[in-house]
């Protein structure tokens, strides 16, 4: 097979035959000449707006591809195709016999479900405990949070199977370049799943709130058939070493009752938002620092605003636009956009009562009227109240106090002008909140740092220059976005092990670390057959 990129289609005649007759003209062959045609990656080119392109890099095959090569040897875009790698492929290699312990995984959101499901292909049977409770309940105990204000703190948007994501845009692009193949494998499993086959090939995947819930129950049902345990409403407590190292972990269920799980290694996939297992690691002489991260606000626009600026026209055969924005503010703070959300939802994420936190989502259609994202400030250590390695935790804490308070309970929303002119909002402009929970015209100023409030500020200024509209006055600002990444680090070694106590495997965003997961599967892995292999060697003595 073949490979070209750069096959570029005008938007209104996207369809494979359009693509079969460009490619056949760049390659100066007969359209027919062209047969197993595959979409390797499509992403939208606006940079000529209003002219608009979808952008192609495309696999396929033809009677004479040497020649083709030969006739087209100065074009770059052509080459050979090479299959992408899947870590799947690796998985024959990596089986292991049934081991005498199991592995703990704490968390069932993206790494810890993850981490699962590629140790289970490999042979093991790990045990995923999870604080909150499975996809159905969790739904339930959700939408009534949103409609009464009455929160489960074990249960919701940031507790339960699935995670903290589970709630949020179902994005799937990362920054980061992959050769290992963990990539395509996790791609692969999601459209098993029931994910859309076109998360394959897009250069910004997406699978929405709606179907990921699909997707993660279902992913729970092949994991089961494999052998992984998963204990729901089970909550971690501490971990139990011996020699410094894991020999297992203590838990509480959903009765209150502790139980000991003795295991070989405990992955930690806590998510950002566990402030209570931070303190139970604290407290247990775990090593971690405290690190920087960012805190804002949700920002809303009409999407036919976001639509049109960034496309030049309105038209409903193109996606509904996103945006990524970054700058400094005055006094050298970074100031950016973080998870956007076209098409989407402004979420009450609170999880601790009497607190009040906010996130995006969106649905696979990504169809509500307003995008979303939010608009952040940089903050370091040196912001913190105190040198205590959980006082990021306590920052947070203090605004999403503050925040519940002046919301009583509900999300609070201005607008930018009355934002920057420092009154409360009395009435809404052409911007209407779309948001999961209710919300209260409020003075966001009276909850957040003047630095940050300045930062927003500044960065709206520097934003509105890049994207039309979206300075306007009658943007909405909806109160606080303050969890973008964890607030904590849980140190780790070269081995991504604990430097403190073999077999305790920090892993994920709440861990500190939001990159190279299968990179710490593979070392859980290697400490597991080393341990095994050092007990053979002991029997045979």
């Amino acid at each position: 097979m073949l490979q070209y990129r750069q096959c570029k289609i005008d938007y209104r005649k996207d369809n494979k035959k359009e693509i079969q007759k460009k490619l056949a003209a760049k390659l100066h062959i007969r359209p027919e000449e062209i047969t197993d045609l595959q979409i390797v990656k499509k992403s939208i080119d606006a940079r000529k707006k209003p002219d608009i392109f979808c952008n192609y890099t495309v696999a396929f095959s033809a009677k004479s591809e040497d020649e083709i090569l030969k006739h087209n040897r100065k074009n770059a875009n052509l080459s050979k195709y090479e299959a992408e790698h899947s870590l799947a492929e690796e998985i024959p290699g990596l089986q292991v016999k049934e081991p005498e312990k199991r592995i703990v995984i704490v968390g069932a959101g993206p790494a810890g479900l993850l981490c699962a499901y590629f140790l289970a292909f490999c042979g093991y049977k790990p045990i995923l405990i999870e604080r909150g409770g499975p996809m159905m309940e969790r739904m339930q105990k959700v939408a009534h949070f949103w409609k009464s204000g009455e929160l489960d703190p074990q249960t919701n948007v940031s507790f339960g199977e699935g995670g903290a994501g589970t709630f949020s845009d179902g994005k799937l692009n990362t920054g980061v370049k992959d050769k290992t193949g963990k990539r395509k494998f996790i791609l692969d499993t999601f459209i098993a799943h029931g994910a859309p086959e076109e998360i394959r090939y897009q250069a910004k995947p997406h699978i929405g709130t709606d179907k990921l819930r699909g997707v993660i129950q279902s992913m729970r049902e092949e994991m089961e058939e494999l052998g992984v345990m998963y204990y729901f409403h089970t909550q971690f407590m501490e971990i139990k070493k011996a020699n410094g190292k894991v020999e297992g972990v203590v838990v509480k269920d959903e009765s209150g009752q502790k139980k000991e799980i003795p295991c070989d290694a405990c992955v930690l996939a806590i998510g950002h938002s566990a402030r209570d297992t931070f303190q139970a690691l604290k407290e247990q002489n775990i090593p971690m620092e405290a690190k920087p991260f960012a805190v804002g606000v949700r920002v809303e626009h009409r999407q036919d605003t976001i639509n049109l600026s960034q496309y030049g026209t309105l038209d409903d055969r193109l996606p509904a636009a996103d945006y990524k924005l970054t700058g400094r503010t005055s006094d050298d703070r970074g100031v950016y956009s973080f998870c956007m959300c076209p098409g989407g939802y402004v979420v009450n994420a609170s999880s601790e009562p009497g607190f009040t936190v906010v996130n995006g989502m969106s649905n696979h259609g990504r169809n509500s009227e307003n995008a979303n994202s939010a608009i952040v400030v940089s903050v370091t250590p040196e912001d913190y109240p105190g040198d205590d390695v959980l006082a990021g935790v306590e920052f947070q804490r203090a605004l999403e106090k503050k925040t519940f308070e002046l919301g009583r309970g509900k999300i609070p929303v201005q607008r930018l002008e009355d934002f920057c002119t420092n009154r409360k909002t009395e009435e809404f402009g052409k911007v209407h909140p779309c948001t999961k929970g209710e919300v209260v015209k409020e003075n966001l100023k009276n909850i957040l740092p003047p630095a940050i409030s300045n930062g927003i500020m500044e960065g709206m200024k520097q934003f509105g220059r890049k994207i039309k509209g979206f300075d306007d006055g009658d943007t909405l600002l909806l109160g606080t976005e303050t969890r973008t990444s964890s607030p904590v680090r849980i140190l780790r070694e070269d081995t991504f092990m604990s430097p403190v106590c073999e077999g305790l495997y920090p892993c994920g965003e709440g861990a500190g670390y939001a990159e190279s997961c299968r990179q710490r599967w593979m070392v859980c892995v290697s400490h597991l057959r080393s341990r095994e292999k050092g007990k053979n060697d002991e029997r045979s003595i």
